[in-house]
């Protein structure tokens, strides 16, 4: 079982939003079954899962001195993939969530607030020795300060090559438990979704047989 934690220091970096995104798409890719868990105390993924038709993906909820449990409980099922998303602070959730990660993903929208921000979540990460990739949300298109943004962030680890644009498609489907990939019309928002699981599962497989060889 792989473990991606959505992480950010920052709230309103779209955290919640991509961590219920990425276990619909990584259901749908075959990677499942996919167990989600909660570990901010605001619930907006709580909230959205609370009203989701569809009995996938798995969830939970979870503190800090919870997670660990949460987590076993996902593996007894055979979650082959648990998404984490965390609070927008530092504290224990977002460490504990850290340290159990495969792979931390860093969420940041283009502007300067935002890149501030992804530095303070980059040093946590680093201090934990974990594998990280940045993924710029709610981007522009054609706007340069998207193009800055990935410049900036690049100059601190991988840049996912896939962004997240702004859609209304994204907040649509928050209200009523779904994804892009399940409302009509939403085929960009979509596609992106798709290619940004696709090189997420690329880096963890990435990461799981140079971690096999080391091993050896």
């Amino acid at each position: 079982m792989h473990i991606i934690t959505l992480a950010s220091a920052k709230g309103g970096s779209g955290k919640t939003t991509l961590a219920g995104h990425l276990a619909v798409a990584a259901e749908a890719a075959g990677a499942g079954p996919v167990g989600l868990v909660d570990c901010d105390p605001q619930g907006s993924l709580t909230s959205w899962w609370a009203v989701r038709d569809a009995a996938t993906p798995l969830y939970a909820r979870a503190s800090a001195s919870q997670l660990m449990s949460c987590v076993h409980h996902l593996r007894a099922l055979s979650a082959g993939l648990v998404v984490i998303d965390t609070p927008p602070a530092m504290g224990a959730p977002l460490v504990e969530a850290v340290d159990l990660a495969d792979l931390v993903v860093i969420p940041a929208r283009p502007s300067p607030h935002d890149l501030r921000a992804a530095g303070a979540t980059v040093e946590l990460v680093e201090r934990q020795g974990k594998p990280f990739v940045f993924v710029v949300n709610a981007a522009t298109h054609r706007a340069r300060i998207t193009d800055e943004a990935i410049d900036a962030l690049s100059l601190h680890g991988d840049v996912a090559p896939v962004a997240i644009h702004q859609r209304t498609g994204f907040a649509a489907s928050m209200i009523d438990g779904r994804s892009v990939m399940e409302l009509p019309g939403e085929r960009r928002a979509a596609d992106e979704i798709r290619l940004l699981w696709t090189y997420l599962a690329g880096r963890i497989a990435a990461a799981h047989s140079l971690a096999a060889k080391s091993a050896a």
